[in-house]
């Protein structure tokens, strides 16, 4: 659809407003090329490196945009937010530098580093619901009694405004880009981007990407009831009403919404770790778990993408980074056979080393078997580069009179 063939709530007059008016105060972070996973996706794939902003997340642009905005009156008063990540850190941490007071509301199963990392930067933090709508509900009443200005995380004209400031970014670096892969939770991000990169480039392709968890957006504009929910990796984008504005923004200005599979969000995680040695969390993935998801589509095309998060914890990140290198035959479990010996476990480890394997994690047993009471059963976790090498180790301990199973993934 033609860029001016619907008004939309936002111009790239606004985008360019905010550009100016954060300027300084956040990071014009970097855009650059993959080569590497250019090579393996067959595009030419740009990175915008977000997750390195100083709150780890784009979310910072809207928050500041947003707070410029406010009368003094408003500042005095003070604003308050609904969050249970990104958004809560952005606006805290800008409300701060500005002596703006701030009220963040969480859910009361937010995560502690998240609600500690919120106070760090100076907000009253309340914990209130045991759901994100059941928070937002409490925030806007506290709102009402005690005078505040509600900072809306998406649906807001300045806090889109904001986040259409790295479209100005990344295609004013790669002015050639052919296509732009977008996550969508509420919309927000997106609907900054694209009204800017269709404005300043109205042949670019704009493609947003939802988890096939949370399809909000896309079943919203298919007139489609919404049916979202599970546990999903990307909760960044679980988003389960999308905005009022951004749907107009969205409908008007976005190509195409695709959706991506968790075990391909982690596989985009684990990519940009080891390939680009950068941390994203789930929603940060999405844009290449898309490409990844569809290679052909985006083949021989100038594609660009957002890294829009970083906050993912720790645990999280290994378990992710662990089940990858399962997934991708490096990291097997072997349950073996063994007769009651003294040396027995010794010459295992040793065949197992012998042929190239690393022996991560070793469990021992007894009891809990059917086997001879002088028999046991090792199950060992082993490293190996790839499912050849694995076969190989798998092979010397067969030729050396042990019974192996390979056990199942999952």
């Amino acid at each position: 659809m033609p860029a001016d063939a619907v008004r939309t709530p936002i111009t790239l007059d606004d985008i360019r407003a905010a550009a100016d008016a954060i300027k300084g105060a956040v990071v014009q972070t970097r855009q650059r090329p993959s080569c590497t996973l250019s090579e393996i996706l067959g595009c030419d794939l740009i990175l915008k490196f977000e997750n390195r902003q100083f709150t780890a997340s784009f979310k910072e642009r809207g928050a500041l945009n947003k707070l410029l905005s406010l009368s003094a009156a408003e500042r005095k008063a003070g604003v308050i937010a609904m969050s249970a990540g990104n958004h809560a850190q952005g606006v805290a941490y800008h409300a701060s530098r500005l002596a703006i007071p701030a009220t963040i509301v969480m859910p009361r199963a937010t995560p502690n580093v998240k609600v500690q990392f919120t106070k760090t930067h100076g907000a009253r933090v309340l914990l209130e619901g045991d759901s994100l709508s059941e928070a937002a509900a409490f925030a806007h009443n506290l709102a009402e009694r005690e005078d505040l200005v509600f900072v809306h995380p998406y649906d807001d004209r300045h806090v889109i405004a904001g986040q259409g400031t790295i479209a100005l970014e990344l295609l004013g670096a790669w002015p050639e880009l052919d296509c732009l892969v977008v996550p969508i939770g509420g919309g927000g991000l997106i609907g900054g981007i694209a009204t800017a990169a269709k404005a300043l480039r109205p042949e670019i392709e704009v493609i947003g990407v939802q988890t096939a968890l949370y399809p909000a957006m896309k079943q919203a504009l298919a007139g489609e009831e919404i049916r979202v929910g599970g546990a999903t990796i990307a909760e960044g984008i679980a988003v389960k009403q999308p905005g009022q504005l951004t749907r107009q923004i969205v409908r008007a200005h976005v190509d195409d919404i695709v959706l991506a599979e968790e075990q391909m969000i982690e596989r985009a995680i684990a990519l940009l770790v080891n390939v680009e040695k950068t941390v994203v969390e789930g929603a940060g993935a999405a844009g290449l778990a898309a490409i990844l998801s569809d290679p052909e589509r985006f083949r021989g095309r100038r594609v660009g993408t957002v890294l829009c998060g970083g906050n993912i914890d720790q645990r999280l990140l290994a378990s992710v980074l662990l089940r990858d290198l399962v997934s991708q035959g490096r990291l097997a479990r072997l349950r073996i056979r063994l007769g009651d010996k003294a040396g027995e476990l010794a010459r295992v480890a040793g065949l197992i080393g012998d042929a190239g394997g690393n022996i991560v994690d070793v469990a021992h047993q007894r009891v809990f078997s059917h086997l001879p009471a002088k028999d046991a059963l090792i199950e060992v976790a082993v490293e190996t580069r790839d499912d050849a090498q694995l076969a190989a180790v798998i092979e010397r301990l067969a030729a050396a009179g042990y019974t192996v199973t390979r056990l199942a993934d999952d």
